[in-house]
């Protein structure tokens, strides 16, 4: 059976389409603007560590001041990226006269070069949730490239009305690289100290609010 529209019902169904399809416009474009949001690190529940051999068992360490943020893209992880600074001075391995040896010009030389940074470059997904984030490693003057393998454990609301996010991320570095190169070599061979580093960042952020739009100018 053919149902006619009678022609003085067209105007008003072609309008309420043109609403609409506008409407959907903008609900899809407003999805893309979203769509990459930017989390500050919480360091208050957040966790940057690194390990190194020592003799036969590995020695742990942190960091306990650093900032940074990650923008985080949910439907494309490529769009994303990680900055990270830290106070090389907040070294703290529990042991007071070797965490002064690291901040020496033997290790950090944390007067001189206070600050450790890293910066993304480039993001290739390998996952759902995880990628490797190429960037470049700052330390004690000495830039070189790095790769994170980073997994991102969940983004959702907290008690306090924010929005937060759970990231981990894993990289190993030669610290020979940077100049990090005190070592004493024992009587029988081999060494205290490895060279391998083994970097951790358990970090825990909150969504920052979008910043408003610029209003249009006036022509």
């Amino acid at each position: 059976m053919m149902v006619r529209i009678h022609r003085t019902c067209r105007k008003p169904l072609a309008a309420i389409a043109a609403v609409l399809a506008a409407v959907i416009l903008l609900c899809l474009e407003a999805r893309v603007a979203r769509a990459a949001d930017t989390y500050t690190i919480d360091v208050a529940h957040s966790n940057v560590s690194f390990s190194v051999r020592h003799f036969f068992s590995k020695v742990p360490g942190r960091f306990g001041k650093y900032e940074g943020a990650i923008v985080y893209d949910p439907e494309d992880l490529s769009k994303s990226s990680v900055n990270v600074t830290i106070d090389a001075a907040s070294i703290n391995t529990d042991v007071p006269d070797r965490d002064k040896h690291l901040k020496s010009p033997d290790f950090f030389d944390a007067e001189k070069f206070p600050k450790i940074t890293f910066a993304s470059a480039k993001v290739k997904p390998i996952g759902a949730n995880k990628a490797q984030v190429e960037g470049t490693l700052t330390m004690k003057g000495v830039s070189k490239p790095v790769t994170l393998d980073i997994e991102v454990l969940g983004t959702g609301p907290d008690a306090w009305g924010n929005t937060r996010g759970g990231f981990d991320g894993r990289a190993k570095v030669n610290r020979q690289d940077f100049g990090v190169a005190w070592n004493k070599v024992l009587e029988g061979g081999g060494t205290v100290l490895g060279d391998d580093v083994e970097i951790t960042l358990n970090l825990e952020a909150v969504r920052q609010a979008p910043k408003p739009a610029e209003p249009a100018a006036k022509k």
